[in-house]
């Protein structure tokens, strides 16, 4: 997480508690709102390698220096694009009473935001993230499970929120690879499974890979949202096991 010192006290702050200059008219109006917002739509468009400062203050007609009073670093302007896409996730309704419809009901959106916003699947993981909507996102999960039957202390409800996102993380991540991997093959999934199914099958032949074969024959190969919720099924039910009595 970017900092920087406030000469006034010598404390670090962070981006989420710094006030933005005044506005003014020329050359360009500026704010951090906009600024993330151009980043988002490079990010969108070409992937997080494609966002800079300096693209960004192109995209507004500004010069670059003019954002330096918004944020301090490339790393803030990520803090802030996550932030922002968390805002899009957090519900404006409450979540379902019922701790396992919460959770599905809470991954599913990440889900949806991540693959509107491929480039956020990048960033999940590793440090928390600490602006507003980020913690009205973990606020939302903790609370869902926070006093629920099984989840007598705060410790159960952070390893279960944490397997939750765990799953959640890892199955976004292969599914956007997946979609990047067939734009940049220019093969479909369904034409790259006719291009290698003769391969497969001369492999499968061999009687070495039993198993696989038994999957490829039988296997019902459901849909991507199909294979997640399932999938997300799995890790519930099996929270749910290790909390009965």
């Amino acid at each position: 997480m970017a900092v920087r010192r406030d000469a006034g006290d010598g404390e670090p702050t962070l981006v989420w508690e710094r006030p933005e200059p005044p506005s003014r008219p020329a050359p360009s109006p500026l704010s951090r709102e906009w600024i993330v917002r151009a980043a988002i739509e490079l990010a969108d468009a070409d992937g997080l390698e494609a966002v800079s400062l300096r693209k960004v203050a192109a995209a507004l007609d500004a010069g670059p220096m003019r954002l330096y009073g918004y944020l301090s670093t490339k790393a803030e302007l990520l803090d802030l694009m996550v932030d922002a896409v968390y805002g899009e996730i957090v519900p404006l309704e409450p979540v379902a009473e019922e701790w396992r419809a919460a959770l599905r009901f809470l991954a599913h959106r990440v889900r949806r935001a991540a693959l509107r916003h491929e480039w956020f699947a990048d960033l999940l993981g590793g440090r928390p993230h600490l602006g507003p909507n980020a913690l009205a996102f973990l606020e939302a999960s903790l609370a869902a499970l926070d006093g629920a039957p099984g989840f007598d202390d705060i410790d159960a409800v952070l390893r279960a929120t944490g397997t939750v996102d765990a799953y959640v993380i890892g199955a976004i991540r292969g599914e956007i690879t997946e979609l990047r991997a067939e734009r940049s093959s220019g093969m479909s999934g369904l034409q790259w499974q006719i291009a290698s199914g003769p391969y497969l099958s001369r492999m499968l032949a061999t009687g070495r890979y039993p198993t696989l074969a038994k999957f490829v024959r039988d296997g019902t190969h459901p849909d991507a949202d199909t294979a997640f919720d399932i999938g997300l099924g799995h890790v519930l039910d099996g929270i749910a096991v290790r909390l009965a009595p």
